[in-house]
């Protein structure tokens, strides 16, 4: 069963979303401050959480960061609408995706859906279980790992498919609009720059920065050659 983790501070905003989530059939686990939802994440091991950034005791943001040295689960955070900050903050500290407060519940469940839908499937269902071998990067998209020149690395779920949608189209440039709608879904509204935030992540994980090039005022391309 998917495992989802709620951060939250207010009991309305839980109460709510677990309202929506269980009966989509996943088990939802729930946290009231920053402590306590570091705690959790590290217990149940969740799939995906829901992390809200103005927590008492430790924030959301600094819960990522500590989150992000010994997991890749896939994190939505929640930021007030007026703090623009703390979403390009969260973005560059390794979230996935971000909902603004106040928030309908039931793009929260789409969101989440999609999110879990691409991490048990891959970006791409027609790849599933294949492998994109390059001269310096390998792709096994079933497993969802990366290594270069035989070298695993971490990336995280939303890094990930990123990197597989630009390596599917190796040698031709995609848009950032294109790669927002397939790796975030083409109902996706929130800020195009995440995209740019999580390809600058993949970028220094790979550590060979030409792999990936920016075609100026276009978009991007993934220039490793096949085998």
């Amino acid at each position: 069963m998917t495992k989802i983790l709620i951060v939250d501070d207010e009991p309305s905003i839980i109460n709510l979303v677990q309202a929506y989530l269980k009966p989509e059939g996943y088990e939802v686990f729930t946290a009231v401050d920053g402590p306590s939802g570091l705690k959790a994440a590290r217990a149940f091991k969740p799939d995906l959480i829901v992390l809200d950034v103005m927590l008492p005791g430790m924030d959301g943001l600094e819960v990522l960061s500590r989150l992000r040295r010994e997991s890749q689960a896939y994190v939505i955070l929640l930021t007030a609408r007026t703090e623009e900050t703390d979403k390009i903050v969260g973005l560059s500290m390794g979230a996935d995706d971000y909902v603004t407060k106040p928030f309908s519940p039931r793009e929260l469940v789409a969101r989440v859906k999609a999110a879990i839908r691409r991490i048990q499937t891959g970006s791409s269902p027609s790849a599933e279980g294949s492998v994109l071998a390059f001269r310096h990067v390998r792709i096994d998209t079933g497993a969802r790992q990366v290594t270069v020149d035989d070298q695993a690395i971490d990336l995280t779920a939303s890094e990930f498919d990123l990197l597989h949608v630009l390596a599917e189209n190796h040698g031709r440039v995609l848009t950032r609009e294109q790669l927002l709608e397939r790796v975030w879904g083409g109902s996706y509204f929130g800020e195009i720059r995440v995209v740019d935030v999580h390809l600058g992540h993949v970028r220094q994980k790979l550590g060979l920065p030409d792999i990936i090039g920016t075609v100026r005022g276009v978009g991007y391309r993934f220039d490793d050659e096949l085998e």
